[in-house]
Order: structure tokens, then C-alpha cells, then sequence
């Protein structure tokens, strides 16, 4: 699948298919971290868990990091309901999965998950459709690839872990946990994707008339072909795609071959046009029918918001909804673009860390403790 989605103004999507383009700066960022039970601190990063802070700061990304070695023929497969669904497993631990956004797969997490692995058991999955995963043929929404994560947990993880998803992975991640409130103990959202409003709404719908059914309908659908066919031809190429990332990262300098292959190789797929095409079609279509209130009330767990406030698509000011809906958060602020995790990841890993340690962590041990 290509993450390359231009033509298509919604949240959904990951913003390497957007074209808009955001000034930023370059400021190294190193220091040391101060830790409570209800929040922490960073020398210019604010993270706080009663009331919502804005301090922001931007870094050069990945200096000095360990990278996640791009393997073409993937790393470890599993199969689910007949699918070849591909993920990586590192480390050793309290278990922590990683869901990418729409478009990418378990690569874009390069450089989150050599870190994390030092302290974790850490995976990163690729939802089906996307990545290494297989280009099913089947009808996407938000509740197959919730289905493939809760089923991932219980057949793969099997013990209780923490999840972390960027953008469409986000909401995978909130709807999976809504699903398994024993079993997941925190969920951490980096710009993520859902939006709030009446659900019941959206299902509300008009019967189609003899002339939408047979006539408009087919009509509509052989012009969305046409149009979509095209978008996706353009949208895979490796020069495209170097384009829109750079566009859409704040700081660029992460935006290499490593990751334009990580993107043109999936798109290569024989299936990848007809899934791309019912991505489209059928579940961006749909999505008001799924809403942050009706998940965010059935969530029991901590969750963490590490926010790219220069999101072009998904900024500040939802984190901070999210926060006043789900008083149980931690947000931290970021200058950075919708993929914080690979642009500015060594305030993401450290973030991640430190409130795994300070919130997730001393909780799991207490309840290893009673339960013995």
C-alpha cells in the first residue's frame, strides 16, 4: 500500500499524502528527566497528568540511534483467519505493541524499537492490508484490524501489555483496548486518528431508489475506479513519494531510502490497487459511524498523548478534547508532524519510557505481587 493519499482531506490518512508543508526549526535537545507518580518533566518537555501543558520542543532526529535493520523478506508471519500477517518481536519484558498509521507498516517504527526493546518486549505489527501484511481481498473498518490486534495479543502476546499507535493505528489501539480492559494497561496515541461525534447519526441512512441501485450506483463506482486507479499509480511512485514525505516532516533529514522502500515495496503488491481502492471506497467512507466518545467510555486504562502539535491534520487542540473527555491522560507536546515516533524519535522513546516506568510498569508489578 502506498501512504500516499493527496487527493483525500481526511484525518484517516497518514499525512505523507498530504502536500501541505509546514516551516520548522532545529533546535538538540538533551537533558534530564525528572519523575512522578502523576507526571514528568523534561527540560522543555511538559507532561502532565492533571491538567494539560503546552510546552513544546522540536530535536534532531534519530543522531546516535539504533535502527531496526529493513529486512525485504520481513521478519516473523502469523496467520490469522487464513492471512499472513507480518510483525516484528524484540527484547525481553513487559510487553508493548507498536500500530503503525494508514499506509505504513511495522518499519516505521526503525527507530523506536531497538530503544524500547532495551527495557521491553516490544512488537510491531502490520495490519492487514498494510505493509508486509497480506493485501486481503476482503471489506475494511476500524473492527477487522481491531479484531486482528485483539487476536494478535491473545495468540501471540499473551499476557497483558501496553499499546501504542500512530494515526489509524491509534484508534486501532483505543478500540482494541476497549475490547480487552484486563488484558491491555495503558494505550499511548501519537497523533491519532478518530473523530468525536454521534455515532448513531452516521447509521441513519436513506433506502436507495431502483435508479441509485442499478444505474447511479454502477455508474459512480466504475468513475471511482478510474479516478482511484490513477491517484494510486501516481501515488506509488518513489519520487511522489519522497515529494509528500518531505512535506509533511517538519525535519526531513529521516526521510531516506529506508523509508521510501519501506512504502514503494508494499505498493507493489499485485492486490495493492484493488485494496487501496476499497480503503477508499468503503471504510474512509464510513468512518463517522466510528466516534472517540463511544470508545473513550468504555476505556479503563492510563493513556499517554505524545502530540506533533505541527500536524497539518490532526493538531493540538484535539489531544487537549481528548484529555478534557478522558481526564486519565498524560499529554506531551511535540514540534513535530503526524509521525512524531520517526521524526523526533528520541523525545518519543524517552516520553514512552518514562511514563511506562513512572504509570505502567510499578502498577504491573504491584498486581504480580498481590496475586502471589
Amino acid at each position: 500500500m502506498s501512504t500516499s493519499c493527496a487527493t483525500v482531506g481526511t484525518e484517516w490518512l497518514n499525512p505523507v499524502g498530504t502536500r501541505l508543508a509546514l516551516p520548522g526549526r532545529n533546535n538538540h535537545f538533551r537533558g534530564k528527566c525528572e519523575l512522578s507518580r502523576r507526571g514528568f518533566t523534561f527540560n522543555g518537555i511538559v507532561a502532565a497528568g492533571a491538567s494539560v501543558m503546552t510546552t513544546s520542543v522540536v530535536a534532531e532526529p534519530s543522531k546516535g540511534l539504533e535502527r531496526l535493520p529493513f529486512k525485504p523478506e520481513g521478519y516473523n508471519y502469523w496467520t490469522w483467519r487464513g492471512h499472513k500477517i507480518h510483525y516484528v518481536v524484540e527484547g525481553e519484558g513487559f510487553p508493548v505493541v507498536l500500530i503503525h498509521g494508514f499506509g505504513a507498516s511495522a518499519f516505521h517504527w526503525r527507530y523506536n524499537i531497538p530503544e524500547l526493546a532495551k527495557r521491553y518486549k516490544v512488537y510491531a505489527l502490520d495490519l492487514i492490508g498494510f505493509g508486509w501484511s497480506e493485501k486481503a481481498l476482503i471489506d475494511y473498518d476500524a473492527f477487522i484490524w481491531r479484531d486482528q490486534v485483539v487476536d494478535f495479543l491473545k495468540e501471540i502476546v499473551k499476557e497483558p501489555s501496553v499499546l501504542v499507535g500512530n494515526s489509524l493505528g491509534g484508534f486501532t489501539a483505543l478500540i482494541a483496548a476497549a475490547s480487552l480492559t484486563d488484558e491491555v494497561k495503558g494505550v499511548t496515541l501519537l497523533n491519532s486518528a478518530g473523530q468525536f461525534g454521534d455515532a448513531s447519526s452516521a447509521a441513519e441512512g436513506t433506502e436507495e431508489t431502483a435508479l441509485q441501485k442499478f444505474i447511479l450506483k454502477p455508474l459512480k463506482e466504475i468513475f471511482q475506479r478510474v479516478v482511484l486507479g490513477l491517484v494510486f499509480w501516481q501515488s506509488k511512485q518513489p519520487a511522489r513519494i519522497e515529494s509528500v514525505l518531505k512535506s509533511v516532516y517538519i525535519n526531513s533529514s529521516n526521510v531516506d531510502d529506508y523509508l521510501i522502500d519501506s512504502i514503494t515495496r508494499p505498493a507493489a503488491d499485485p492486490n495493492a490497487g484493488e485494496v487501496y481502492y476499497r480503503l477508499m471506497t468503503r471504510f474512509i467512507s464510513n468512518q463517522r459511524k466510528y466516534t472517540l466518545n463511544s470508545v473513550l467510555r468504555q476505556l479503563s486504562c492510563p493513556l499517554l498523548l505524545l502530540w506533533g502539535d505541527l500536524d497539518p491534520w490532526v493538531g493540538p487542540a484535539k489531544a487537549n478534547q481528548i484529555k478534557e473527555f478522558y481526564p486519565n491522560t498524560t499529554i506531551v507536546n511535540l514540534k513535530a508532524g503526524h509521525c512524531p515516533h520517526d521524526e523526533v524519535p528520541e523525545l518519543v522513546n524517552e516520553a514512552l519510557l518514562d511514563w511506562l516506568s513512572a504509570t505502567i510498569t510499578p502498577a504491573s508489578s504491584l498486581e504480580t505481587v498481590s496475586e502471589t
